[in-house]
């Protein structure tokens, strides 16, 4: 199986946001087709943000890699988080996840990132099973979120 990565465009938002449906769907995530295709937009759109690759057998879209930058002063540097990870099923337990976060973890030398993070639901085994098999750590913390209401933010 040949396995190639391009890096996603503003032309590619079609596939993408199919893409994002069905792992919303299948996560059990909200998706909203304006919502997520205005962040997805604004995100090809800002390279300083993260990258988005589409993950292809031959010239067939399989799934999807969303990769995004940060700072760290703990990992004393660029850090980056895999945001989503999505293949679809037939494509699974083939090892195209696991040469797809080397792909990853490669494009992080190339940008320079010092610590590669990503999330993972308790209640998927197989996902951890293969990011502890590729080097993935867990940590004495948890991973919290707030969700902030940007619209009624007055700046004085």
């Amino acid at each position: 199986m040949t396995i190639n990565y391009r890096v996603a465009a503003i032309a590619d938002l079609t596939i993408l946001l199919e893409l994002v449906k069905e792992f919303h769907e299948h996560e059990h995530l909200s998706f909203d087709q304006k919502s997520d295709g205005d962040a997805l937009t604004t995100f090809l759109d800002d390279q300083s943000l993260g990258q988005v690759w589409l993950i292809q057998q031959d010239s067939e879209v399989i799934g999807y890699l969303i990769l995004t930058l940060g700072y760290s002063l703990e990992f004393r540097g660029r850090d980056a988080f895999i945001d989503e990870f999505y293949l679809r099923p037939q494509y699974r337990q083939q090892g195209v996840g696991t040469q797809s976060l080397a792909f990853a973890e490669n494009a992080c030398r190339v940008l320079g990132v010092q610590a590669l993070h990503l999330e993972v639901d308790f209640d998927n085994p197989d996902a951890q099973r293969l990011y502890s098999r590729v080097g993935y750590q867990r940590h004495q913390r948890f991973l919290m979120t707030k969700q902030l209401d940007n619209h009624s933010f007055k700046q004085e």
